[in-house]
């Protein structure tokens, strides 16, 4: 005779058992909080901060929203939620590499665009490909491979800047972290493009797992380093910029 948790029918629901489903209703819950973490916090900070703060506030309600979605989709029929996953990234990402630019403009007022379009350029190639990729609207390796030249432009971009030269102290280690985010932290999504789509080396869950908590270092880290340069920077003038 079945047991009477094993009679209760969680369709729609989230299964006590089900790690995937928890990682994605953790993470939503968590993209949530930081964006009132960092809506909070861009009053306390300097004013030529605030944009950079704002933008990353942005970045982690998207995600939230997107996250909601995924987490409902994953919970009803336990497959991968590639579309809202790209609806999010075409969002979030170019709004972190707007980070880039900002950032280094507070400290370098009369920086040029090249390097904010550049960014973008680099962006729209990396997820149009793997997008394209994944759904095999192209052949799958050759999305791989030129998504894979989006994020080398990506890098290479943000790996001229000179920190000890063209940055202060603060924007130094700000962007120091973000580029260690960009190279390392992204690294899981070729990998998972690699070993889950294209050698099925690893199933959904496993995927959406690694992918869940990838995407929450990735931004919410990304974004706390910002506010941890903006804090130290006010707190070293005295709360002078506020204003």
């Amino acid at each position: 005779m079945a047991s009477a948790a094993q009679e209760i029918d969680y369709h729609g629901f989230l299964h006590p058992h089900d790690g995937v489903g928890i990682s994605f209703w953790i993470i939503s819950i968590a993209m949530v909080a930081s964006t009132v973490f960092f809506a909070c916090e861009a009053q306390t900070v300097g004013s030529h901060w605030k944009t950079s703060i704002h933008v990353g506030m942005l970045v982690t309600l998207i995600a939230a929203v997107h996250y909601f979605y995924m987490r409902e989709y994953w919970v009803t029929i336990k497959q991968t939620p590639i579309v809202y996953r790209y609806i999010d990234w075409t969002l979030t990402v170019p709004l972190q590499m707007v980070e880039f630019y900002l950032i280094l403009k507070a400290v370098k007022p009369d920086l040029g665009q090249g390097m904010f379009w550049r960014l973008l350029v680099g962006t729209v190639l990396m997820l149009s490909f793997g997008y394209l990729g994944e759904q095999a609207i192209i052949n799958p390796w050759v999305g791989f491979v030129c998504g894979l030249a989006g994020w080398a432009f990506i890098l290479a971009e943000v790996f001229m800047v000179n920190t000890s030269k063209d940055c202060g102290e603060y924007v130094g280690a700000a962007f120091n972290l973000m580029r260690f985010i960009v190279t390392v932290g992204w690294s899981i999504y070729p990998l998972g493009y690699y070993f889950g789509y294209l050698v099925g080396a690893v199933d959904d869950n496993v995927l959406n797992f690694i992918y869940n908590f990838a995407d929450m270092l990735n931004k919410i880290w990304f974004c706390l380093a910002i506010w941890k340069a903006a804090k130290d920077e006010t707190a070293a003038k005295g709360g002078a910029l506020l204003a």
